[in-house]
């Protein structure tokens, strides 16, 4: 079997990343909550959409999601956070 390098229409491809900002902001939200004093985030998950958050997966209670809100709003860049995560004793 012969492997030939990949053409495309005579140019080498460019690869970058798709959504660099949005990849950055939720980063920096991510270590935010992970240094965050008062907060376990170890089953969080952040998704950014533009400057919308979307906090996901499971965490120990009420005011541990107040607080995720709280310390997300605060990270320069967020506009908006949603919430999709569940504490114990909540659907």
């Amino acid at each position: 079997m012969v492997f030939k390098p990949q053409q495309f229409h005579e140019e080498n491809p460019v690869i970058a990343e798709e959504f660099p900002a949005e990849a950055t902001l939720e980063q920096r939200v991510a270590d935010a909550l992970a240094i965050s004093d008062g907060l376990d985030a170890t089953e969080l998950t952040v998704v950014a959409e533009g400057g919308d958050i979307l906090l996901g997966g499971y965490i120990s209670s009420r005011a541990e999601i107040d607080r995720a809100v709280e310390i997300a709003l605060a990270v320069a860049g967020v506009e908006k956070v949603t919430v999709q995560m569940q504490a114990p004793g909540r659907p």
